[in-house]
């Protein structure tokens, strides 16, 4: 296969940058060993913006160490987002008729989609990603489908929105995977899109196109893939069409997936058989394949996405807002799938509450604690196993074959405010145990992408003209709009 991994930011892009050297009291490290604690933990950045030496057991740090103040932790994936929706996000908590689901929440939804423009897609874009380093995560995946014009008709620059994402990345400082979407129909039994779909509109060769020109940018921590929507908004024709497209290239491949039952329902009407279960009789899935959601699941489903290599990504907060169901965590864990988390519709903008919400909504299925835990496999800590899965999934769902606190990987890294509430006092052991379970208020005091510092005692260099953009955007979108 072409290798896809992100190239290093060209030397155009990292002027006067020279290698540096952190320093951290402590450091949680992975790599092929068990992730753990380690105590003074010096992190080597190349010239390139990867770690070139990571050495525990530095107790005093070096003279000319950059000291972080705090715990370390690798940057989180955030596996899945749209952008656009972070305009949305709390606007949809009301319900004026006799029921409120998925699909009535997507229809009002569209009326955000229909309206935003490039300038304002930046704009909330910069906000959202300002958020999720403030969150603690310091790569996106960008499942893109807001493309074209209002009209539906294309920009002069069909990658125009695409771009708007990318300038959005750049100027938080985030790493971005852009995933343009394929997306052609409004339903199994619907020959092309709704109406209020025009924007979204997309052929096989338009995606791989923007893959492509994406790719051949060169930006600095951008990165893209491809997607399909789902497998009711496209066409088997369409979706082989785009595997040729693809070809043995290794890049990360998104679909949404048996997010809702109706989905299911519809999916076995139209194929005889369930979403993921036609994925795996096609033979299409594999490493690159990421699948998003996989709430409504058979054990037999687990098992072929286990033996095809692909991973999943759950959005906990969104199937919760949603009211999509709870995903098999238990049995994807069991099988060894990995699995990434996303933000999806941006209603929680934090990596830790979305590995809570994961835990919680098992815990209240199943009636048990601590469900994620599998001390037979000396993984007690429920914390520790979730953030590792999630850590080791998000790495290959944004592209990277190399991802967290290991050689080779881009220097990202988390510090922690060890004195926030929640972590005040806890012991060094239970650090994780206490952010993922313990907290209710931010803690993540500094981040760092590539060796660059771009969050700093919980700021963004920033912070109040991205925030002035993004309220100037939103009063543009909702100025006079009758919200329900």
């Amino acid at each position: 296969m072409q290798s896809a991994v992100p190239r290093p930011p060209t030397a155009a892009n990292l002027t006067g940058r020279n290698p540096q050297l952190l320093w951290a009291p402590r450091a949680w490290l992975g790599g092929d060993a068990a992730a753990h604690w380690a105590e003074g933990v010096c992190l080597e950045v190349d010239a390139s913006g990867h770690w070139k030496a990571i050495t525990p057991g530095v107790h005093t740090p070096p003279a000319h160490a950059t000291v972080l103040a705090g715990p370390a932790l690798p940057g989180m994936v955030d596996a899945h987002s749209h952008a656009f929706q972070r305009a949305f996000a709390g606007l949809a908590e009301r319900r004026a008729s006799d029921a409120d689901d998925f699909w009535s929440w997507r229809d009002r939804m569209y009326g955000v989609a229909l309206r935003t423009t490039p300038a304002q897609l930046r704009a909330i874009a910069t906000q959202l990603y300002l958020e999720l380093l403030q969150g603690g995560y310091t790569q996106v995946c960008e499942f893109h489908y807001l493309h074209h014009q209002p009209d539906g008709t294309h920009h002069p620059d069909p990658a125009t929105m695409a771009w708007a994402l990318a300038d959005a990345a750049q100027d938080a400082g985030m790493g971005l995977t852009l995933l343009p979407v394929l997306y052609e129909r409004a339903g199994f039994a619907q020959p092309s899109l709704r109406v209020d779909q025009r924007r979204f509109a997309t052929t096989p060769g338009f995606v791989a196109d923007l893959q492509r020109s994406v790719q051949r940018s060169g930006r600095a921590l951008l990165h893209a893939g491809v997607a399909i929507h789902s497998l009711r908004a496209t066409s088997s024709q369409s979706i082989a069409a785009l595997r040729a497209e693809v070809g043995d290239t290794d890049l990360p491949i998104h679909i949404h997936v048996a997010e809702q039952i109706q989905e299911v329902r519809e999916c076995l009407v139209a194929h005889g058989q369930r979403p993921i279960a036609w994925l795996a009789a096609q033979g299409l899935l594999d490493a690159r394949w990421q699948l998003v959601h996989a709430t409504h699941t058979e054990p037999t489903e687990i098992d072929a996405v286990a033996r095809s290599g692909a991973g999943i990504v759950i959005c906990p907060s969104t199937e919760a807002n949603l009211g999509d169901g709870l995903a098999d965590m238990p049995g994807w864990l069991q099988a060894l799938v990995p699995m990434a988390i996303g933000s999806d519709s941006q209603v929680c903008r934090q990596w830790a509450e979305e590995l809570r919400w994961l835990e919680y909504g098992q815990r209240l299925q199943l009636q048990r604690r601590n469900v994620a835990a599998a001390p037979a496999q000396g993984q007690s800590a429920t914390a520790a196993r979730l953030f590792d899965a999630a850590i080791r999934g998000g790495g290959p769902a944004a592209g990277f074959a190399r991802w967290g606190l290991r050689v080779g990987a881009r220097a990202d890294v988390v510090v922690l405010n060890d004195h926030a509430p929640g972590l005040l006092g806890v012991p060094a052991s239970h650090t994780l145990d206490a952010l993922v379970f313990g907290c209710d208020t931010p803690v993540v005091r500094d981040v760092f992408v590539a060796g660059q510092a771009v969050i700093r005692e919980g700021q963004h260099a920033k912070q109040a003209p991205v925030a002035a953009q993004f309220v100037a955007a939103m009063d543009a979108l909702w100025h006079g709009a009758v919200l329900e």
